[in-house]
């Protein structure tokens, strides 16, 4: 053993239990009053020492009386049959049912007391004249008892056999220095200050932080809200009315269908409130309604309407907003949870997020929404290159898509946008304009966290989530 290497290392609290020790074993309380460290430090040094050879511990088991619970109740209360003997009246004596009420025993304490009580003299069972009931009365010597306090408590093995007291366990450590423990203290590195090892590799520390795709989301949250944006409710299930009559999408479009959408089994169908806006929508899909639009020329069926579904995209939501109605100038949005059936890939998900919404306002066009597109995916996502791409989408028109370059999938879509429908906005009695987006939320995380792998945002890989990197503006 290196002992001036050992003695370098050494820790404060191991130097100054060292110096405390002798050849003749000290209990670990003795150390601790004399070092001036509390006992919980000594405990911890004294280990150390030991495993290092400088002291040897030796512990001496012991046993001891305790008191129960029933025995600490006893202590502080006073022994059943000491209790029995206060509430007992001179004279004539008491009934023992009377006594029992009068000192606050139970059944078993009561039995016990006059038991030890009777078999030490103390009281005396007697016939009451004439009626021959059993009374209790004080002896002599039970009075003699009490006066000279002859029943005070004390833990004995009497109170064993009563459950009032048990043996406990108790280990007594003790520490003396050894040969090595001596040697050390009589070095010069004794004295000086500890040496520390700067160049051991040390273990990683993985620090508590929120996953990463949460903190994108929360920074998105927040832009927009900074800018002005009203965040709408998105629950997870809606109304068809929501996700396809409001936004004018006819109810024999093939996206309306069990390959394109989810259904709830049960229930099947909900009930839409605004009576006045399901009116407008009717006439919307079929005459136009007010707007200078035929409608799609069919019977509108509100049977159809009630089903209820997950939400299959986040502009069931602006839907939902445009129905309960909006100030205009007013800018929305949503963090939507959505459901496609859909082939799972690194780009594709059946259960992904969109953040969705629109500006309504008197003088917008078409410019003003490729420019926010083009500033949200290069600001928010980090993409350097966008293009935009002819759409078609039921509810918008014109309509676009939005694309952007990842280094390593090439161009991905982040999601579609444009104008509301006339028949949407003026059956709804909206002026003005409104443009409006749905953008796929993880794949801009994707841009934005480096991932190659749309998965990968909701993994439970440790080894991912601790090597990643906060998410900072």
């Amino acid at each position: 053993m290196d002992l001036k290497a050992v003695v370098g290392a050494l820790s404060e609290i191991e130097r100054k239990t060292l110096a405390e020790l002798s050849a003749k074993e000290s209990p670990l309380e003795e150390v601790s009053r004399v070092s001036g460290l509390n006992i919980d430090s000594v405990r911890r040094a004294v280990n150390w020492l030991e495993q290092k050879g400088l002291a040897k511990v030796s512990e001496q088991k012991t046993k001891k009386l305790v008191l129960t619970e029933e025995g600490k109740k006893a202590q502080k209360e006073g022994l059943p049959e000491e209790r029995m003997l206060k509430a007992l009246p001179e004279g004539e004596g008491i009934y023992f049912q009377d006594l029992q009420k009068q000192a606050g025993l139970s059944q078993q304490e009561f039995n016990v007391a006059l038991g030890i009580n009777k078999r030490k003299n103390f009281v005396l069972p007697v016939k009451e004249t004439g009626s021959g009931k059993i009374k209790l009365q004080l002896t002599e010597v039970g009075k003699e008892a009490l006066g000279k306090k002859s029943l005070a408590f004390e833990i004995s093995p009497e109170l064993v056999g009563r459950g009032l007291a048990g043996e406990k366990e108790e280990v007594e450590r003790k520490v003396a220095i050894t040969a090595d423990g001596e040697k050390a203290l009589a070095l010069k590195e004794f004295s000086a200050e500890r040496a520390y090892n700067i160049s051991d590799p040390v273990p990683e520390l993985f620090i508590g932080k929120k996953q990463p795709y949460v903190q994108f989301l929360n920074i998105i949250r927040r832009k927009l809200t900074e800018l002005g944006f009203t965040e709408m409710e998105a629950p997870m299930v809606v109304h068809e009315f929501y996700n396809f009559d409001v936004l004018f999408q006819p109810q024999n479009h093939p996206a309306r269908t069990w390959t394109d959408t989810y259904q709830l089994k049960n229930p099947t169908h909900g009930t839409i409130t605004h009576r006045e806006k399901v009116k407008a929508v009717k006439a919307a899909h079929e005459t136009g309604g007010v707007s200078a639009s035929t409608g799609w020329q069919y019977t509108w069926l509100e049977e159809i309407a009630r089903k209820v579904m997950p939400t299959a995209h986040g502009t069931a939501h602006s839907a939902r907003q445009l129905v309960k109605g909006v100030q205009v100038p007013g800018k929305y949005f949503a963090m939507a949870r959505c459901f496609r059936p859909d082939v799972l890939d690194a780009t594709h998900l059946i259960e992904f997020n969109q953040t969705e919404g629109f500006i309504v306002g008197e003088e917008l066009n078409f410019t003003h929404l490729l420019g926010m597109l083009e500033q949200f995916a290069k600001e928010i996502a980090g993409a350097k290159e966008v293009k935009f791409i002819p759409d078609y989408y039921p509810f918008t028109e014109p309509s676009v898509q939005l694309s952007a370059l990842h280094p390593k999938l090439g161009w991905v879509e982040l999601g579609g946008a444009g104008m509301f429908r006339p028949e949407i906005l003026e059956n709804l009695g909206i002026k003005g304009q409104a443009i409006a987006w749905g953008i796929g939320i993880d794949r801009l995380a994707m841009f934005r966290l480096g991932v190659k792998d749309i998965r990968y945002l909701f993994s439970d890989d440790l080894n991912w989530l601790r090597k990643s990197k906060a998410v900072v503006e």
